[in-house]
């Protein structure tokens, strides 16, 4: 848990912080936000064990409203809720560090949909109503607010929402999760809660429609594409953590399996993508701050990548626990299937390599080195 000082500080330098990045352009994270990430690393860690998570799963919600009450002590729930309305007033690329080591653990609880898909879209909606009556019940914890698009058919713990925000035909609603019929569909991951959602338009409140709500979804899927990314990246750590552990204490012939060569490749291939993956993270929430043409591709491209590690994380990771890689009682699992589910959430491959194409292969694009920065 880090000192209040530390959140008072973080809070002064972030517009100076905005302002020197859109000047020089610099990706390199300040002292502060390592620190902020290695806090918020510490407390996971210590709080969210998967012994926690495989609790959850025997829970009628899934979720523990002591857990989401202490991260809205530690001011994550408001992360990048503006300042007027109680919140940090950060940004994505400020968020983009903590969203890994929320995949590191795996965490159960809809924090990262909330700093980087419901807040922003509230924020962006020009809702005064909907700001002024959500975004401060957001930022202390006391109210949760799910993003629900056609792209992802099923919307995440709608089950604990006290609002929804909805797209239907093209138009965004906000509805009361009262007033709507809720279908539970099962996940590979029993983390992730997931229900498709029936409301009548009629009876809820339009948001946007047209070119308004157009942009508020597409602003929406980059923020939960750049989100489930950035723990994509986390989980394949993780995977990695939990095999270079076990190889260290698996032993063959009188020696540790970590040793031999082959082992250390599965691992080694992992390695060199997981931090080839990590700058287009921070590219992507860049562009997202700064809301920059080449947005989409920016999301796509670190989506691809990421979740691409974190396949391959699983796959290797498996094989080099052997037979143990597919027990449940390895924590391996855990991991691994939150990896698979995110894979094909906010936009599967094919999605994102028809961005990706779209902008490589238009006829006006600027490619090449000198017009990368």
């Amino acid at each position: 848990m880090w000192e209040p000082a530390l959140q008072a500080k973080l809070r002064e330098q972030g517009s100076l912080l905005r302002n020197d990045r859109e000047k020089d352009m610099d990706f390199t994270f300040t002292e502060d936000q390592l620190l902020f990430q290695e806090s918020v690393r510490d407390f996971l860690v210590n709080e969210i064990a998967p012994e926690k998570i495989r609790e959850l799963w025997e829970s009628d919600s899934g979720r523990s409203t002591a857990l989401w009450s202490q991260l809205a002590e530690l001011g994550l729930t408001g992360i990048t809720v503006p300042e007027a309305f109680g919140g940090l007033g950060m940004q994505a690329l400020d968020f983009v560090l903590l969203a890994q080591e929320c995949g590191y653990v795996a965490l159960p609880a809809p924090l990262v949909h909330t700093a980087m898909v419901s807040v922003p879209l509230l924020v962006s909606s020009g809702s005064e109503p909907l700001q002024e009556n959500w975004l401060p019940k957001i930022a202390a914890g006391d109210a949760i607010v799910m993003v629900g698009l056609e792209q992802n058919v099923f919307v995440e713990d709608a089950h604990i929402a006290d609002l929804l925000i909805l797209e239907k035909a093209g138009a965004l609603y906000a509805v009361d999760p009262s007033q709507a019929t809720l279908r539970a569909n099962e996940s590979i991951d029993l983390s992730r809660k997931l229900f498709a959602v029936e409301f009548d338009a009629a009876n809820a409140e339009k948001i946007a429609e047209g070119d308004q709500a157009a942009g508020l979804i597409a602003a929406a899927l980059n923020g939960g594409a750049l989100g489930v990314a950035a723990e994509s990246l986390g989980l394949a750590q993780r995977m990695v953590d939990i095999s270079v552990q076990y190889t260290s204490e698996r032993k063959q012939f009188g020696v540790a399996i970590g040793t031999f060569q082959a082992v250390k490749h599965h691992m080694a291939n992992i390695a060199y993508k997981l931090e080839y993956a990590k700058a287009p993270a921070a590219r992507a929430a860049y562009a997202i701050d700064h809301q920059q043409s080449k947005v989409d591709m920016a999301v796509s491209h670190v989506k691809l990548a990421a979740c691409e590690v974190a396949n391959l994380a699983a796959k290797n990771c498996i094989q080099v626990h052997g037979a143990m890689g597919y027990t449940w009682e390895v924590d391996l699992h855990i991991y691994m299937k939150r990896a698979w589910a995110y894979a094909n959430t906010w936009g599967d491959a094919a999605f994102h390599k028809q961005r990706v194409a779209d902008f490589v292969l238009a006829d006006s694009a600027k490619l090449g080195a000198g017009n990368t920065f």
